[in-house]
């Protein structure tokens, strides 16, 4: 039986969650809780072998929360359920070491191919999050081909805006980057959004991408 620890803040979710999965004969859920700080405590009561984890939730987020996992447990297997497929969620969980990502629209059977899946030592991912994936790692490869930003563009940003680049192609996520530069997360989102807009630059990967290409995460402020 695989043990499966359900983290989700919505109540009605998560029983119905738990109920439906508990009819299954190789998954036994072993708690049903709304944060990860009682997720963390259930953990460390009885140890499941794979967690089922929202992203957006009070407290502490769902990226902060397989960090942790990770961190205290490294066997336990975290798979983040959500409705939400941002790249700061998508590539934080990942990098977090997360074993899957997979959107609340999943049918019950991807589900639990996913969790037999993690279970085992592999990963699942979303189709549509799966896509953001390859994109970056594409780009990514493609390291000769340099963004094309415009030159008086980039001498226009200022240097808190600097500050913001250089901390995004560093991989850190929003609330990382609002501990660092003792911002609020809000002011963070939207100093993301106008620099992508004063930049003409896609999405935060490009921006991501464009910060190491012009050296932006070594530059000196």
């Amino acid at each position: 039986m695989i043990k499966v620890l359900i983290v989700d803040d919505q109540e009605l979710f998560r029983e119905s969650l738990k109920v439906v999965l508990s009819v299954s004969g190789s998954i036994q859920v072993s708690d049903a809780v709304s944060s990860v700080a009682e997720a963390l405590k259930s953990a460390a009561r009885d140890r499941p072998d794979v967690v089922l984890m929202d992203v957006r939730m009070p407290g502490m987020d769902g990226v902060e929360g397989a960090r942790l996992f990770k961190e205290r447990w490294s066997e336990v297997k975290v798979i983040v359920l959500t409705t939400f497929d941002d790249d700061e969620y998508v590539f934080g969980a990942l990098k977090n070491g997360a074993s899957g990502y997979l959107l609340k629209g999943s049918s019950i059977s991807e589900l639990s191919e996913a969790i037999q899946i993690a279970h085992g030592g592999g990963a699942m991912i979303n189709p549509t999050v799966a896509t953001k994936v390859i994109r970056q790692f594409s780009n990514m490869a493609k390291g000769s081909s340099r963004l094309q930003v415009n030159e008086e563009a980039a001498r226009d940003v200022s240097k808190n805006e600097w500050q913001i680049i250089r901390t995004v192609g560093s991989g850190m996520s929003n609330k990382e980057i609002a501990q660092e530069l003792c911002l609020s997360e809000g002011t963070v989102r939207n100093s993301i959004s106008n620099i992508l807009f004063k930049l003409g630059l896609r999405d935060r990967t490009q921006l991501a991408i464009w910060a190491v290409q012009t050296g932006a995460v070594d530059r000196l402020l």
